[in-house]
Formats: structure tokens, sequence, C-alpha cells
């Protein structure tokens, strides 16, 4: 019983693994892109030719920072839950066998 709990724990240590390096793949590449909003953002208040054209770039492009932000937290909230159910899936698969294994044996 002890190997299967092992073999358990390795897998679900695999699985962690796995999505914490797809998350954080993805991360890199939001982190990337927006930094590319904010020079997009950069450019257009100095190009601004007044000031009210310089707050409404600011105040565009912070729209769309609370936008992609909220997107972000909901998507990534989304990818932890998946991690969670993929890493405890292993573990939970075996406790379940040893559970109808042992209730045989009774």
């Amino acid at each position: 019983m002890s190997s299967e709990k092992t073999e358990a724990m390795s897998a679900s240590a695999d699985a962690m693994a796995a999505s914490a390096g797809a998350i954080g793949q993805r991360l890199g590449r939001v982190a990337m892109d927006e930094s590319a909003h904010a020079l997009r953002a950069a450019a257009a208040v100095t190009q601004a030719r007044t000031p009210a054209q310089a707050a409404e770039a600011q105040f565009s492009y912070a729209m769309g920072w609370w936008s992609r932000a909220a997107a972000q937290a909901i998507t990534l909230n989304g990818e932890l839950l998946k991690a969670q159910a993929e890493a405890l899936a292993p573990i939970h698969k075996t406790a379940t066998a040893n559970a109808k294994r042992l209730r045989k044996t009774r």
C-alpha cells in the first residue's frame, strides 16, 4: 500500500508541476502583452495635443487595464481550480481503489 501512496503522490506532484509551468508561461505572455498596452498608452499620452486628449488616453488605458485584470483574475482562478483537481485526482483514485479493496477483504 505504501508504494501505491508514493506513486499517487508522485503523480500528484507531476500534475502540479505541469499546471504551475503552464500557468507561469501564460502569465508571462500576459505580462508582455500588458507592457505593449502600456507602451501604446504612453505614446498616446505623449502625442496628445491637449490636456483633455492626454487625460482621455490615460482613462482609456486605465479602463482597459481594469477589464484585462478582471478577466485575468477569473482565468487564473479557473486554472488554479483545475490544477487542484488534477493534483488530487491520482490521490483520490488510489484512495478509492484501496477502500474498495479493503471492503472486499472484510
